[in-house]
């Protein structure tokens, strides 16, 4: 049997009020006023498709193997790397083994389960064991426009394997099609949208009923049987109009939680799968449809192992964890809307050694130390001497990975004179509970709301911005965990 193993999620903890936009920008559009209603989800200044990508890739791994994972498939059409592997760099922060497989998908919509299919064709075929596939995208939008309403940031994460199924692949359908209902061409920041009737009447109307039917004919499925129907759409009722043609009941409509977080662009096929699986029950069966220059259809069949799999925070966690803001010149900010002065503490050339990256790429993007095979002392970073002071052992450490480990604030520092794109920048000691410490950033924080002795989450982020080279740095920061989360 092949199929979904383990599923995971992220959404990012900011939601931009649609109702900011509108007031922000209907002296030149009174009309967005219609559209100001619930929120969105926003990245944080050191957020982008990648780090998504590692957190629901995070989720998804938890309690499994991470070296029986044998290939990675990312999906995004904002992937900060053009010519870098950027699945390579998710499988080194999530510690997955280098003997593996990576690729990315890009250049449509229906990326995510482009993906997801690369994914179950290679675990099919018995080429892999274990395929992780994600897919995210942070996609930037000209200010005031209706994609700026509508678009949200997110990332989703499905393991494929043959053992502890939870969801068994039933069978799928592609229809290729150049329809072109929007694009953005080489060297081009923002998308180039064609006109929504004609994307309604002349795309979704004729090409994915045919999909569908093509899916459901290979399955041998009547569409009554479908009990979860996950389409990403931002047109009304048409979602509901599609599955009601393909005789599939109106309460098998999943909600595409536009007013949430909005549409997660080639993610948000499977952010609507993970949030399927969620609420799903043994024996239900599942309908992916994803759209974009053609239709992909996927049918899967929950299974009993769905009880049994280790709680996670998926998509429905993260959207719980979610903080307001209502200040649309820093959402213009964060995505380089905006041309800010910065102050002289911005200059200096941020250039990063790829050589000293590379040999100490397990450290920077595995967040890895080491724990002494004498003692059992954990410190970081790795170095040739236990730091236990009864103990000195001479190169006794193996490689132990901290990212996972539980942490606390030991000492922090708000400060306004060191440069930092949401100021006043935070940043201290953080200390684990089993041993080990190191200075980072935070991020995610409630200004005020810091103190020592709380806990904290590691999550992988933006350190700085090489705008010169067109290059990023990655590291661990420290995000405070509210007791409510």
């Amino acid at each position: 049997m092949v199929g979904i193993t383990a599923f995971g999620g992220y959404v990012p903890r900011l939601r931009l009020s649609r109702k900011a936009i509108a007031q922000a920008n209907s002296w030149a559009n009174p009309a967005l006023a219609s559209q100001g209603k619930f929120e969105r989800s926003m990245c944080n200044w050191d957020e982008d498709s990648l780090t998504m990508a590692v957190e629901a890739a995070r989720d998804c791994l938890t309690g499994v193997d991470r070296k029986a994972v044998d290939a990675i498939c990312f999906a995004s059409t904002t992937a900060p790397f053009v010519d870098r592997q950027n699945a390579g760099v998710i499988a080194t922060a999530t510690n997955l083994s280098e003997n593996l497989s990576t690729l990315d998908i890009g250049a449509s919509q229906r990326a995510g389960t482009s993906a997801l299919l690369a994914g179950l064709a290679q675990v099919k075929a018995g080429e892999k064991a274990h395929a992780l596939v994600v897919a995210s995208d942070h996609r930037r939008s000209r200010a005031g426009s209706s994609a700026e309403m509508n678009n949200g940031d997110g990332a989703a994460a499905v393991l494929i394997g043959t053992s502890g199924v939870i969801a068994e692949y039933l069978g799928s359908a592609t229809v290729a099609v150049d329809f072109v209902d929007h694009f953005r061409g080489e060297g081009e920041e923002f998308d180039y949208d064609w006109e929504e009737r004609w994307i309604r009447d002349e795309g979704l109307s004729k090409i994915v009923p045919r999909a569908i039917k093509a899916a459901l004919e290979k399955t041998g499925l009547a569409g009554d049987a479908v009990d979860h129907f996950a389409m990403p759409c931002t047109f009304g009722k048409m979602a509901d109009q599609l599955a009601k043609g393909a005789g599939i009941k109106p309460a098998a409509v999943r909600d595409n939680l536009h007013a949430q977080m909005g549409e997660s662009g080639t993610a948000h096929a499977l952010v609507m799968l993970v949030a399927a699986l969620e609420d799903a029950a043994p024996g239900q069966v599942i309908m992916v449809v994803s759209f974009g220059q053609g239709c992909d259809v996927l049918l899967f069949r929950t299974t009993e192992a769905l009880k049994t799999l280790p709680a996670r925070r998926g998509i429905k966690g993260h959207l719980a964890n979610r903080r307001e803001e209502t200040n649309y010149m820093k959402f213009l900010s964060f995505n380089g809307l905006i041309i800010q002065e910065k102050g002289k503490r911005a200059e200096g050339d941020k250039a990063t050694a790829l050589s000293v990256l590379y040999r100490k790429k397990d450290m920077i993007l595995g967040l890895i130390g080491g724990r002494c095979t004498v003692c059992g002392t954990l410190q970081f970073p790795k170095a040739a001497i236990c730091v236990n002071p009864n103990c000195h052992a001479l190169h006794s450490q193996e490689d132990h990975a901290f990212q996972d480990e539980p942490a606390r604030i030991m000492s922090w520092s708000a400060d306004y004179l060191t440069y930092t794109i949401d100021p006043p920048a935070h940043y201290g000691m953080v200390t684990f509970n089993e041993g080990g410490r190191f200075m980072t950033d935070f991020t995610d924080y409630e200004q005020g709301q810091v103190d020592v002795g709380m806990d904290v989450r590691l999550m992988f982020r933006i350190k700085e911005f090489d705008d010169q080279r067109g290059f990023r740095k990655y590291f661990w920061k420290a995000v405070p965990q509210r007791k409510e989360a």
